[in-house]
């Protein structure tokens, strides 16, 4: 009964499933093949390039026209308060931008630090991809942005940190300034083709003064008060002359009158567009910070890359791994074979 199946198989699943007597039998193979995998890794690790990480942190600001900060009555939105997340979003995209992404490959000699060849096919997908790796760019759960640049040496880490934070306060002020452009040009146009024709409207109002028009509705009004006298008191010449000067006057009545009429429009719509036209103006003339810098780069003193411990801890974990698991099968399928099944 002791040689049943169901005797046999128990014994197998038994055997099969002990650990610990698997692990002490095949001991000095495991120990020697993650002996030599931490070997390998921990100079295959001595031959990876070091690299310095810089970081800079800064907050979003909120983007808003700064000239009507100045000269609007009621202030809608604080220059100085910190941008939402759509804030942060929109300085991201231009972290991310390609526009800084030249530039910075440009002005550091990307080319030559990452060893690539630009006249090469294909160098500039490479270039980019080799920045992407290096270079950063991504919110923090703060609610800030945060930019990590790597590099082999920690000074060009520290300076195209910097640099990337400053270039994006000169992107966004760049597209900003071009949108004020075009309006303070409308504004500009709009504001002295009024002033031409205000100076017409006043130099046509001067020429009807130099012809004793000073003030129809006045003039008018004192000379029938005066005609009226005239001929209640009998003096039929002064009323006679004075009808006379009325005559006169009325040829120019409606021309006064529309020409004060469009005068007082035209000086309303000069305050308007005079301060529309300051506030464009500074719009255009001012650059405004796209974020606050809390924390600017520095020269670290210490490598970030390699981590030589991490990667000769991986690569005995995967060795051990990967040694049992061949183990584990060489077993089963000898003992099949032993057993007749195979």
């Amino acid at each position: 009964m002791s040689n049943s199946p169901n005797s046999e198989k128990s014994e197998n699943k038994l055997e099969s499933t002990n650990l610990l007597v698997f692990f002490f039998r095949w001991k000095w193979m495991i120990i020697g093949v993650c002996l030599v995998a931490a070997v390998a890794s921990a100079i295959a690790s001595l031959l990876i390039e070091e690299k310095y990480r810089s970081t800079v942190v800064m907050f979003a600001t909120q983007q808003h026209s700064i000239g009507e900060q100045f000269l609007e009555d009621i202030k809608r939105k604080d220059l100085l308060e910190y941008g939402e997340k759509d804030d942060a979003e929109r300085l991201l995209q231009l972290l991310n931008s390609e526009h800084i992404r030249k530039v910075i490959i440009d002005r550091f000699d990307l080319w030559t630090d990452y060893d690539i060849d630009s006249t090469e096919k294909g160098s500039h997908a490479l270039i980019a991809l080799e920045y992407e790796s290096n270079v950063t760019a991504k919110m923090t759960r703060f609610g800030s942005v945060q930019v990590d640049v790597m590099d082999k040496d920690a000074v060009t880490a520290k300076n195209i940190a910097n640099t990337i934070a400053d270039l994006a306060d000169t992107l966004s002020n760049e597209l900003r300034s071009g949108r004020a452009q075009l309006a303070f040009g409308y504004a500009k146009t709009s504001y002295e083709n009024l002033q031409a024709e205000i100076v017409m409207l006043e130099d046509s109002m001067e020429a009807l003064r130099r012809l004793g028009v000073y003030d129809y509705i006045t003039q008018i009004e004192g000379l029938n008060e005066q005609y009226a006298t005239a001929i209640n008191e009998g003096r039929n010449s002064q009323a006679a002359s004075l009808n006379e000067k009325m005559i006169e006057l009325s040829q120019y009545g409606s021309i006064y009158t529309k020409l004060e009429t469009l005068i007082e429009s035209a000086y309303e719509r000069e305050a308007v567009l005079k301060r529309r036209y300051d506030l464009m103006y500074i719009d255009v003339t001012s650059n405004l910070p796209s974020k606050f810098v809390v924390d600017s780069a520095a020269v670290s003193d210490k490598k970030a890359y390699p981590v030589r411990w991490l990667i000769v801890a991986m690569s005995v974990a995967a060795a051990f791994v990967f040694i049992v698991f061949v183990l584990l099968t060489w077993d089963s399928f000898h003992r099949l074979r032993l057993g007749g099944k195979i």
